[in-house]
């Protein structure tokens, strides 16, 4: 969804821990600011212990005892069709010269999604080395905050999610339904913050599980579309060392890209609802998601939220979105 040339306004760049002195040198649970970009050959390691032999079809008859979980060097280039010398280079970080066929031969042999796969040929043609600069503010054009109020009054929570997972504007009702990242400091407008270090979120969601582990992917993802962004390697340096929950889920290696779905929620004041979300790029930035909430008619969820609106009309807001 493109947004006409015009007047832009600038976002909450601010929503990230760019402005917060960086975090003294302690166990951020194997974090370091060069592992923040996930090498090729770290996703590969684990793309291939998650995946069992019996799920990619091999018959483990003869096999000999597994001292890991997952499918073995030799398995994996096989079943890719490339030598197992070439694979081991490749995994041990001493060869980056895979070719696109190779990479989805491997793809296809690893059973890897959609994001997972564009993940992998974002790693392998990264250059060795990056110098760390910081990106540009990120700005909102004014017709996507003229939508976000639209959205508003026709009872659909809708936000933007930049880089980092940085909150850069929402409507009224996701405010009152998730939280009023407006009220909080510049540098806390985050997703990621929110999920793994506000105490809020955990009784929001609830299946916060799942929804912490697919931040952490969210997040692994823009890690390898952003390696140079020093603000990136701040925050995952931050969350390492504040959460355990966040150091589990981002040593799985896991990427995950929100298209669409469904996301239960235990709000405080209206208890639960089920919603249905839309994932979209509002402008012509593509790190910019505009995420728009909706219930089926009818349903207990859409009396919920409405309830919440209502609700929200009846408190005068201290800052407009």
């Amino acid at each position: 969804m493109a947004a006409e040339k015009g007047p832009v306004v600038r976002g909450t760049n601010g929503a990230t821990l760019a402005r917060v002195s960086r975090p003294r040198r302690r166990d951020t649970g194997g974090m370091s600011r060069h592992d923040t970009s996930s090498g090729l050959a770290e996703f590969l390691r684990s793309a291939r212990a998650r995946l069992s032999p019996q799920q990619a079809g091999l018959d483990e008859q003869g096999a000999g005892r597994r001292r890991v979980p997952g499918l073995r060097r030799e398995e994996l280039a096989r079943l890719a069709g490339v030598s197992v010398d070439y694979y081991t280079r490749l995994e041990q970080g001493r060869s980056r010269s895979a070719s696109g066929e190779v990479l989805n031969a491997l793809a296809g042999a690893l059973e890897l999604d959609h994001a997972e796969r564009a993940h992998l040929h974002t790693l392998a043609r990264r250059p060795r080395t990056q110098r760390k600069r910081r990106p540009k503010p990120q700005q909102i054009h004014r017709a996507t905050f003229d939508l976000l109020d639209t959205l508003d009054g026709a009872c659909r929570p809708a936000f933007v999610l930049g880089r980092r997972l940085d909150v850069l504007a929402h409507n009224r009702l996701a405010g009152r339904l998730i939280t009023d990242f407006q009220a909080l400091p510049a540098a806390e407008r985050n997703q990621a913050r929110f999920v793994f270090l506000d105490p809020h979120a955990r009784e929001l969601y609830r299946d916060w599980t799942t929804v912490a582990a697919d931040t952490a992917a969210m997040l692994r993802l823009d890690a390898g579309r952003h390696p140079d962004d020093p603000a990136l390697s701040n925050l995952i340096g931050e969350l390492s060392i504040h959460s355990a929950d966040f150091r589990h889920h981002w040593s799985a290696n896991k990427v995950h890209q929100r298209t669409t779905g469904t996301k239960d929620y235990h709000h405080p004041l209206v208890g639960d609802l089920t919603i249905t979300y839309q994932a979209l790029t509002p402008g012509d930035d593509p790190d910019q998601t505009l995420f728009v909430y909706s219930t089926p008619a009818g349903s207990s969820s859409e009396a919920a939220l409405q309830l919440l609106a209502n609700w929200e009309r009846s408190v005068p807001s201290e800052q407009e979105v």
